[in-house]
């Protein structure tokens, strides 16, 4: 594509070539909107990896459903809040539901047989503790799946973004380490860590990937455009 990439009228054809397949364009529109998105989150949650999550997750969709933004329905800025807004709700409502676990002795009454204490349990909704059985063998087909795809995806990454992921999992390097360690500034360590994730997530698309919430489809004129 050539010509002013920035405006709606430009996010409009982008989007059309992240439907097509073009990384190149869903890198640009990264680019782009990752803060705006990032601040949505932040409105939601104080948790910044919940945000930063949230904005490989927003991307993704976008990278697995651009076909579905409708620029008649309003602004891919306003698509984008949508999904990160109901990306977030749905993590916070995921951790306000965390089940709390007991060990079935401790919580067995006062003369109370186990097997009483068991059917109270699960009457009552709570989980019990148990003993870690392992992965099943279909868990672990799985995994086994995920590794080749993610060293397929680490392979087909720029050497600059490649880099940068390796020294933060591997070696576990902070962030301002890797700056130090490769003189970059902590801004360009920043931004390619995000868009090494962000390679990472479109590679295993097919195994992260989540239905669409209805209300993603379309963004109404309410929704306004993002700040």
């Amino acid at each position: 594509m050539t010509g002013d990439r920035s405006g709606p009228a430009a996010d409009v054809a982008l989007v059309r070539e992240v439907a097509a397949g073009s990384e190149d364009a869903l890198a640009i529109l990264y680019d782009r909107h990752a803060d705006a998105v990032y601040h949505a989150a932040s409105r939601l949650t104080s948790d910044r990896q919940v945000a930063e999550e949230v904005v490989q997750e927003t991307f993704l969709a976008l990278w697995n459903r651009a076909e579905l933004f409708d620029p008649a329905a309003g602004s891919l800025a306003a698509w984008l809040h949508t999904i990160a807004r109901n990306r977030t709700v749905d993590r916070l409502r995921a951790a306000g539901r965390r089940p709390n676990l007991v060990a079935l002795s401790s919580a067995s009454g006062v003369d109370e047989h186990d097997t009483a204490a068991l059917e109270r349990l699960v009457t009552s909704g709570r989980v019990l503790g148990g003993a870690d059985l392992g992965p099943g063998p279909e868990r672990a087909l799985e995994s086994a799946e995920v590794r080749v795809a993610v060293q397929g995806a680490l392979a087909a990454m720029p050497d600059t973004e490649r880099t940068v992921i390796v020294l933060a999992y591997h070696e576990e390097l902070s962030q301002t380490e890797i700056a130090t360690r490769l003189g970059w500034p902590l801004g360009t360590v920043k931004t390619r860590t995000r868009r090494a994730l962000l390679h990472l997530r479109v590679a295993l698309a097919g195994e992260l990937r989540e239905p669409l919430d209805r209300s993603e489809t379309a963004v109404g004129a309410r929704e306004g455009s993002v700040e």
